[in-house]
C-alpha cells in the first residue's frame, strides 16, 4: 500500500506500533487486575483458587477477542492478488516467470538472497539481532524478575510473587503507555535525526535500563525491611524501568523494517521477501536466547541478572554499531532542489 514511499512506509510502522500499543495497555490492564474471578465467578473452583481463575478468565477474554477481531479481519479487508507482467530477479538478465507459483520465495531461496545483500543490509541484520537478543530475556522474564527479583516471592509459595507479577503487568501496562506516545512522534525523530542514528540511541537507551533493574536488583537485595511488601522506592524505580524501555521498544517495532526495505529495494526482492529476510535476523536469537538464558542464569547460581548482563551488553553494542555504521538520511529541503 505504501509503495516505494520510504516516508509513508515509516509512518505506517509508526502506526502500527501504536495500535499494539494500545492493545498492549488493554492486556497488561487484564493482567494487572486480580478480580477478574468475581467477574467470572465460574472460574473460582476447589481445583483453581483466586490467582488460576483470574488467569483463567484473561484466558477467556484473550479468546473472545481473538473470535472478534479475525472475523472483522476476514469481512472487513477485501484483499485483490497483485499481478505484475514480469518480475525482475535478483540474478543479472534473468527474469523471473510469471506463473507466481514459480516465483514463491521458498526457503532456499530466501537463504539465497543473502548472496546478494549490500553491506549496510547486512550492518541493519547485525544490529537487529544484537537488539533482539537484547530484549528476549526482558520478554523472556520481566513479570519474573518483579516476583523475584523485588517482591522477593517464588512461584506457588505465598501471595508474594504473584503480587510481583501483576506488579510486572501495571509496568508492562506503563511500558506500552509510552510506545504508543513515542510511536506518534517517530517520524519526526527520524527525519530530524535519521533513521539509523534513532535505532542506536534507542539500543543504548535500552542497554541503560537493563543496568538500571540489575542496579535495583542489588540495591533490594542489600535493603533490610519489614513485611511482605519491598519498599515503595524501589517498586518505583522498577515501574519507572519498564516504562522507559517503552521508547525503544517502539523504535524496534517500527524503524529496522522501514531501513531494510529502504535498503533493499535496489534489489528487485519485494517487500514480502525483505521482512522475511529481517525476520530471520529477529527468530535465531530468540532460539538461541530461548535455549541458553535458563541455563546461563543456573550457571550464576539462578536469578535473572545473568540475563540481563547479556542483553545490556548485545544492545549497547548494537547501539554503536546503528550509530556508527547505519549511513545516516537526511531530510533534503524541497526549495533548494529547483535552484
Amino acid at each position: 500500500m505504501v509503495g516505494k514511499d520510504h516516508r509513508r512506509t515509516r509512518v505506517a510502522n509508526a502506526y502500527f506500533s501504536l495500535f499494539m500499543a494500545v492493545g498492549n495497555i488493554l492486556g497488561f490492564a487484564t493482567g494487572s487486575y486480580s478480580n477478574w474471578f468475581k467477574i467470572f465467578p465460574f472460574t473460582l473452583t476447589s481445583a483453581c483458587d483466586a490467582s488460576c481463575a483470574n488467569l483463567k478468565a484473561a484466558f477467556l477474554i484473550d479468546i473472545m477477542f481473538i473470535i472478534i477481531t479475525t472475523c472483522i479481519s476476514l469481512s472487513a479487508a477485501h484483499e485483490q492478488p497483485l499481478t505484475y507482467p514480469s518480475i525482475q530477479s535478483i540474478h543479472p538478465g534473468e527474469e523471473i516467470p510469471k506463473d507466481s507459483s514459480e516465483h514463491e520465495a521458498f526457503l532456499w531461496e530466501l537463504f539465497g538472497t543473502f548472496r546478494y545483500l549490500p553491506g549496510t543490509v547486512w550492518t541493519i541484520l547485525v544490529v537487529t539481532a544484537l537488539t533482539w537478543i537484547g530484549w528476549f530475556p526482558f520478554l523472556l522474564f520481566d513479570t519474573d524478575w518483579m516476583g523475584r527479583e523485588i517482591f522477593g516471592g517464588e512461584p506457588n509459595d505465598g501471595k508474594n510473587y504473584s503480587m510481583g507479577v501483576r506488579m510486572g503487568s501495571l509496568g508492562l501496562m506503563l511500558n506500552s503507555l509510552v510506545l504508543g506516545i513515542t510511536s506518534v512522534f517517530m517520524e519526526k525523530l527520524c527525519r530530524k535525526w535519521g533513521a539509523g542514528f534513532t535505532w542506536g540511541v534507542s539500543n543504548i537507551l535500552m542497554s541503560v535500563c537493563f543496568v538500571a533493574m540489575l542496579i535495583i536488583t542489588v540495591v533490594n537485595s542489600n535493603v533490610k525491611f519489614d513485611g511482605l511488601l519491598p519498599p515503595d522506592g524501589v517498586v518505583v524505580a522498577a515501574l519507572i524501568a519498564f516504562a522507559f524501555l517503552g521508547v525503544p521498544l517502539a523504535i524496534t517495532y517500527s524503524v529496522p523494517y522501514a531501513l531494510v526495505s529502504t535498503h533493499i529495494e535496489a534489489l528487485g526482492l519485494g517487500q514480502g521477501l525483505s521482512m522475511g529476510v529481517l525476520n530471520l535476523a529477529i527468530v535465531i536469537p530468540q532460539i538461541i536466547v530461548s535455549i541458553g538464558a535458563g541455563p546461563w542464569d543456573e550457571l550464576f547460581g539462578g536469578g535473572n541478572s545473568a540475563a540481563l548482563i547479556i542483553a545490556a551488553f548485545a544492545a549497547f553494542v548494537g547501539g554503536l554499531i546503528a550509530i556508527l555504521a547505519i549511513p545516516r538520511t537526511r531530510r533534503v529541503d524541497k526549495s533548494r532542489i529547483h535552484h
